[in-house]
């Protein structure tokens, strides 16, 4: 299989991470960032249960750092309302008031969105490159950092009655993904269960 290169590569990416046609991106920048990738996941891989939390706090903190582009341009191409976006999770979610803990909110844009709902949210970040800096406040919203893997070490048992992770099992350690779950069920209402 032959790799895209040039505007066809540009524009791959583009569409794969939701950017503007617009969005001043360069091939240079997509094989800084796919180089950057490749050598942080062989970090975070090689990383132990004692050190983990800080090695990915680290690596996510030096991607977001170092790839300015993707906190600027990811999630904002395509002209579909956050109604329309989100209207899934609002029906997975139900009625308000629920209150709701997000794994891995990125910039916020979807619990912000909840919490215009009328639904308490929290949002976490395991790094300060993404998260509360890129989201204006909100009374129904507030922020915290986690590891996004032993959760009852952030939050009180039976605190929440939604956990939401989008797009989040990925980016953990194979070997955290049963702690990742058993934190979630500790933070979860036994009405949310």
């Amino acid at each position: 299989m032959i790799e895209p290169r040039g505007q066809e590569l540009i524009d791959r990416y583009k569409k794969n991470y939701n950017m503007p046609d617009d969005a001043e991106v360069t091939e240079e920048m997509i094989l800084r960032h796919w180089e950057l990738e490749k050598r942080l996941a062989k970090e975070l891989l090689a990383s132990n249960p004692e050190n983990r939390w800080e090695i990915f706090e680290r690596c996510y903190s030096t991607l977001y750092g170092e790839l300015w582009w993707l906190n600027q341009f990811i999630g904002i191409g395509g002209t579909i309302s956050l109604s329309q976006r989100y209207k899934n999770w609002v029906e997975l979610v139900g009625e308000p008031p629920k209150k709701i803990y997000e794994i891995g909110s990125g910039r916020g844009e979807m619990i912000t969105y909840l919490a215009s709902c009328g639904f308490k949210c929290r949002a976490t970040e395991i790094t300060r490159e993404r998260g509360k800096k890129y989201v204006s406040k909100h009374p129904n919203l507030s922020w915290g950092v986690s590891d996004g893997v032993h959760l009852e070490r952030f939050e009180a048992p039976n605190s929440y009655d939604v956990i939401i992770s989008d797009q989040v099992i990925e980016h953990l350690h194979p070997d955290d993904l049963y702690e990742h779950f058993k934190g979630v069920l500790s933070i979860l209402s036994s009405r949310g269960r």
